[in-house]
């Protein structure tokens, strides 16, 4: 019974540190492009 509890909780910590991983990737990606956001917004007010 408890190999079991065991091995649930290896694939429950396993599941949290890909969910951790995708979720720190996500981030990055929205935070590149919020960059990108930021120096279009700059060029554009540049030329009015």
């Amino acid at each position: 019974m408890s190999r079991k509890f065991l091995g649930l909780g290896a694939i429950l910590a396993l599941m949290g540190l890909a969910a951790c991983e995708t979720v720190q990737g996500a981030g990055r990606d929205i935070s590149t492009a919020g960059a990108v956001i930021q120096e279009e917004s700059a060029e554009a007010q540049a030329g009015l």
